[in-house]
């Protein structure tokens, strides 16, 4: 891996899975979502059914926001997000690695817990698959858009939670079709296929859109 963008995305992903890089905090947080909801919804298994794929779905976007503030705030302590600004690789380019990186150590991990953390909301066997696939479908754009919210956030003191004010709002699209779609799998009405293209168009959305004006918020924040 010799081209900037390939040493963005190691760099990044090696600092993300090292100890006390965030990463595994994302996974025991949804964990911890998971296994906490049925002591406060109680012992009816039916509602747990109906209502798993949601909690599972708010868990992973809950997860997801809790290492977003690292994205760029590490690079903006020691200045070198300052030579990635100025370098002649495209920002918006470099902030797409980035967020690639995010997602490979943060997002596809709750891709592959979900469907054994399903078992504790009694998620329908049938529906497990439909869980992970829309999590993989969907998580890419909470970290694309996660990404405008951290480089919104970065000049700022205690931006976190600024960042999280700023993010959920825009979450609420992609939540609502995740959800839709693996509902449908379970007691309908809606055919699975619908919600999940619908789920697809907003992470390419987000990936055409997302670092675009990631960069310009860290221009407009930063100069």
């Amino acid at each position: 891996m010799r081209s900037p963008l390939a040493a963005v995305f190691r760099r990044d992903l090696m600092l993300a899975t090292r100890i006390g890089g965030g990463a595994m905090v994302g996974v025991v947080f949804f964990l911890a979502v998971v296994t906490i909801v049925p002591f406060g919804v109680g012992p009816d298994m039916n509602l747990l059914a109906r209502i798993g794929p949601a909690i599972l779905w708010i868990g992973a976007l809950l997860a997801t926001l809790l290492g977003l503030d690292r994205i760029f705030q590490a690079d903006a302590d020691d200045g070198s997000l300052d030579i990635m600004m100025m370098g002649q690789t495209p920002l918006p380019l470099v902030i797409a690695a980035k967020a690639a990186a995010h997602w490979l150590a943060t997002g596809l991990p709750l891709v592959a817990a979900a469907p054994l953390l399903g078992l504790f909301l009694n998620v329908p066997l049938e529906a497990m698959g439909a869980v992970a696939l829309t999590l993989a479908a969907g998580t890419p754009a909470l970290s694309l858009i996660g990404a405008v919210g951290a480089a919104l956030a970065v000049s700022l003191r205690r931006g976190g939670l600024l960042m999280a004010i700023l993010v959920l709002p825009l979450t609420i699209p992609v939540l609502i079709f995740g959800v839709a779609a693996t509902t449908s799998v379970i007691v309908g009405p809606l055919p699975f296929g619908q919600p999940f293209a619908i789920l697809v168009a907003l992470s390419l959305m987000s990936l055409v859109l997302g670092p675009v004006a990631a960069a310009a918020a860290l221009r407009f924040g930063l100069e």
